[in-house]
């Protein structure tokens, strides 16, 4: 079995830098436009979880880490009088996996990995069956580059829990914004260069890419403060 899978901290729909403008729904068109198997979210606003799947054409699964402040119009509409500056304190913030609907999948679910007193941070896991399946663990870490310990100690822990919801056999992916160029998750491929990783074991890794800024560039505006990453995996294949 092939996969594309892709990662993408959507920074709350903002531009870089931020306008009074949102585009999320633009940046997951772009994101799923030409049919990734699978594509990881971070920073999404809570008001447009249902929405995923239309925009998208994707099943979606997804776990929040921050409950919005008021209801989700309500959140909304204060949030879009100006995007960057509002963000997630009113609309809250979720994770999501977007998942082609030609595979079957199970939403393993979610376990906090940051340490109380710090901002709740989740990773979330589903799985894609198959002759041989695989573990997709999206998760978005602590940002600390003071101590860059935390988040290592915290993409472990999403490790620990991926690995331990698969099924024996199953290749593990491990997705989305690690907040440090290198993990040192020592079973797992090499990260790339950046923050944002596609982590695989037990599979093939044909190529990890990472999108050039212009691929997204939109009528001259950047869409979000982070690249795509995405990696072509042949499961079944370490």
């Amino acid at each position: 079995m092939e996969l594309l899978v892709r990662t993408w901290n959507v920074f709350h729909g903002n531009a870089q830098p931020p306008r009074r403008t949102g585009y999320l729904r633009q940046m997951i068109a772009l994101v799923a436009a030409d049919g990734p198997d699978v594509v990881c979210l971070q920073e999404v606003p809570v008001w447009a979880l249902p929405r995923l799947d239309d925009w998208s054409g994707l099943r979606r699964f997804d776990a929040i880490t921050r409950p919005p402040l008021w209801p989700g119009p309500f959140s909304k509409w204060v949030t879009r009088v100006h995007q960057g500056f509002f963000r997630s304190g009113l609309s809250g913030q979720a994770n999501a996996i977007l998942v082609a609907p030609r595979h079957t999948a199970t939403d393993l679910g979610h376990e906090r990995i940051s340490e109380h007193g710090r901002e709740r941070r989740l990773v979330h896991a589903i799985r894609i069956a198959g002759t041989a399946g695989v573990v997709v663990a999206n998760l978005h870490v602590t940002n600390d580059h003071a101590r860059p310990a935390v988040p290592r100690a915290e993409a472990a822990h999403a490790a620990r829990f991926a690995e331990g919801a698969a099924t024996p056999g199953d290749a593990i992916v491990l997705a989305g914004d690690f907040n440090v160029a290198d993990p040192q998750l020592g079973e797992y491929s090499a990260p790339g260069d950046g923050i944002d990783h596609v982590l695989v074991r037990g599979a093939a890794t044909d190529s990890v890419v990472s999108w050039p800024r212009e691929r997204r560039v939109q009528n001259g505006v950047v869409l979000s403060d982070h690249p795509v990453v995405e990696a072509r995996l042949r499961i079944g294949a370490a």
